[in-house]
Formats: structure tokens, C-alpha cells, sequence
């Protein structure tokens, strides 16, 4: 007999968490997809906004919407966000690049992944084989939670955390909540 993971459990509580919050005002679902990550605007085909996460994955799913979060209203109007991605295999520069643009939606994701209860980790999004500074980039986005949580974030944002901090019972946030887990301890 199938038995769902908790991370399938917690991205159907996640998907109806999302649309609850923003069908309605901004005709915007959470969708879970089949193969890679996209956000499709409304069409001929399907009447709402999707924000299509990858096979069910809990951090997919927060990955997206944090670049739906960060996304004015004119980039939501458009595939992806009007963005051209690219795609693993990246060298040195476009990593940095990659790195430069991703601080601030994985800062969204990490304070979302908090909300939840959850732990988080960066994404560098690159299995070319590069050396990529791992520690650093996370040191980046680390900073960028720190100013999150001292600056506010958009009331998007604010509504989607209070959501999802009421559903999953976990305390206001804290810079302590956001404590990097790994071998080094992040220098603030």
C-alpha cells in the first residue's frame, strides 16, 4: 500500500496554503508539475496564473513562489517571469551571475521554509563540475534574511509567512531562527 511522505503531506498543505491566500485577488494557483519548474500566466488555455513546481517537492514549491513573490505585477504577466534561464553547465561568470540574481529569492525561501518549520539549504543550481563557493553564497543570501527581517518584506510576502506560520504552529521569526547547520559557522 502507498504511504505519502511528510514532504507530500506538508506540499498539499503548502499548495492549499498558497491558494487560499491569493487565488482569489491575484488569480494565482500553486500547481504541482511533472517535470521542470515554470511559471505560466494566464492563457486561451487555462484561465489563472500557475506557479507549476517540480514533482511535489516541498522546496520547489517555496523556490517558485518566492520568485513569484519578488516578481512585480507586468513580470507576472509573462512565461517565467519574462526571464531566460540557464540552464546547468554554467562556467564561473554565469554562476556568479546565477548567484547574484538568486540572493534574493532564496532569502524569501529560506524566512518561507522557516514558517514551515523546516530546514533550509541554498541552491547553486550547477552540476557542471565548476567549484562552486558554496559557504559564501549562503553567507549572501544569510545577509539578505538579516535585512529581510529587520526591513519587512511586501505584504505578499507578510501574508503568505503569517499563513503558513499559523498552519504549521511555528514562532515569529527570529535572526536566531535562521542559524546556518552546517560545518561552519556563518560570520555575521
Amino acid at each position: 500500500m502507498f504511504q505519502p511522505s511528510k514532504i507530500e503531506f506538508v506540499s498539499q498543505d503548502l499548495i492549499q496554503i498558497f491558494n487560499q491566500q491569493f487565488f482569489q485577488q491575484y488569480n494565482t494557483k500553486l500547481v504541482l508539475g511533472d517535470d521542470e519548474p515554470i511559471y505560466l500566466p494566464a492563457n486561451d488555455g487555462c484561465s489563472y496564473h500557475q506557479i507549476v513546481f517540480a514533482h511535489g517537492y516541498f522546496s520547489s514549491a517555496l523556490h517558485e513562489i518566492s520568485h513569484w513573490l519578488v516578481a512585480g505585477e507586468q513580470r507576472r504577466l509573462q512565461v517565467d517571469y519574462g526571464y531566460w534561464y540557464e540552464p546547468d553547465d554554467r562556467d564561473q561568470a554565469r554562476q556568479a551571475e546565477f548567484e547574484k540574481v538568486e540572493v534574493l529569492p532564496q532569502a524569501i525561501e529560506w524566512i518561507l521554509t522557516v514558517s514551515c518549520g523546516a530546514d533550509f539549504d541554498v541552491s547553486s543550481d550547477n552540476l557542471s563540475g565548476i567549484v562552486i563557493n558554496r559557504l559564501a553564497f549562503k553567507q549572501k543570501v544569510y545577509q539578505k534574511v538579516l535585512w529581510l527581517l529587520e526591513k519587512g518584506v511586501c505584504e505578499r510576502t507578510q501574508t503568505l509567512i503569517d499563513a503558513l506560520q499559523k498552519a504549521y504552529q511555528t514562532p515569529n521569526l527570529q535572526p536566531e531562527n535562521f542559524a546556518y547547520k552546517g560545518m561552519y559557522q556563518l560570520v555575521e
